[in-house]
């Protein structure tokens, strides 16, 4: 049985990837979950925020009363050239890569260019196998048009691009008003693979404190439907990499990404209500029903029910909202059944 598959170029010994989550901010967490059998390791995001952040704070403290005495000045670095930032998170990678053969997938988090070239190149020297942008804009300006957003997310992955190495992989917002188009002039700059989606977490409201609640929501299986469609839709017309991210919960879930024509399937929320092990059994899992069917590999039913291959494309796009209306039963009160 030949689950292999290939993501980012890397040879990776089966489809199923830990995603971006919590479990990666120590190093202990990182070796249980390498020891727990997930293909590849993707870091927590090192945000923006954090880069700006660091380095603002560190401005003030090499800058703030400086010029109140001859000479203090000239005893600092430019900050331009002084190394700041989230060191942690490049130690953690750097010891990952020492300690494990799992490989390790570096992520960037963010919505412009800022210090992202400066750390995608940290990330690549402190030896991650690949990078994940993610890119987390949303646009509340009415005056900023979509060409612009769209604009701002291609000028930040052709710099990081072309500031790196190692392969670049871009997790992207479903709420793109046309997702294929944008991952083929990304691809076209060199982005070598694509994430979908990133799940923006929404915020709630507190109508008796009057507060904004942040809290967060973790995904179910039905919540695979959105990235299936649109890998299943892009298959073989977009040359990059799919990972399916959102929704894998069971071996169903990852045959299913497989099925549509990803490459990896990315699994976080299920680890995190059920524990590592899962990484293991839903292995099993896919063995199993590919044994029970006699699938000989991963290769032979990727894409297979794309819209490409699909004996029925149209139910992809617009024949499919009529079928799913027509498909409610109801009882003669109105109650669907």
């Amino acid at each position: 049985m030949n689950l292999s598959t290939r993501y980012l170029g890397l040879n990776l010994a089966h489809p199923l990837v830990a995603s971006a989550s919590p479990l990666t901010k120590s190093y202990e967490g990182i070796m249980n979950l390498a020891e727990a059998g997930p293909s590849a390791i993707v870091m927590h995001s090192l945000f923006e925020e954090q880069i700006d952040a660091t380095s603002l704070e560190m401005d003030h403290f090499m800058s703030h009363g400086a010029e109140s005495f001859g000479e203090a000045l000239s005893y600092f670095p430019e900050v331009e050239s002084y190394e700041v930032g989230p060191d942690l998170y490049l130690e953690l990678i750097h010891r990952a890569k020492l300690n494990t053969d799992v490989p390790i997938i570096g992520s960037l988090n963010g919505s412009s260019r800022g210090g992202w070239v400066q750390f995608a190149k940290l990330i690549e020297e402190a030896g991650a196998d690949a990078l994940e942008l993610n890119i987390y804009y949303i646009n509340t300006d009415p005056e900023q048009s979509g060409q612009e957003v769209e604009g701002r997310y291609l000028d930040v992955v052709r710099s990081v691009v072309d500031s790196v190495e190692i392969p670049v992989a871009v997790k992207l917002s479903p709420f793109l008003s046309s997702p294929p188009n944008m991952c083929m002039r990304m691809a076209n700059l060199g982005a070598k693979g694509f994430v979908l989606f990133n799940r923006f977490y929404q915020p709630d409201l507190d109508i008796e404190e009057l507060e904004i609640v942040h809290d967060l929501k973790l995904s179910t299986s039905s919540s695979l439907r959105l990235p299936l469609r649109w890998i299943a839709m892009m298959y073989s017309r977009v040359h990059a990499d799919f990972a399916l991210s959102s929704g894998v919960h069971s071996g169903r879930d990852v045959i299913k990404a497989m099925m549509a024509g990803a490459d990896v399937a990315m699994m976080t929320a299920e680890v995190l209500k059920r524990g590592v092990q899962r990484f293991g059994q839903i292995k099993e899992e896919i063995t199993r029903w590919m044994e029970d069917r006699e699938y000989e590999s991963i290769a032979q039913m990727r894409g297979s029910l794309s819209q490409r291959n699909s004996p029925d494309p149209s139910a992809y796009v617009r024949a499919n909202y009529m079928k799913v209306l027509n498909s409610i039963k109801q009882d003669p009160t109105g109650k669907i059944i």
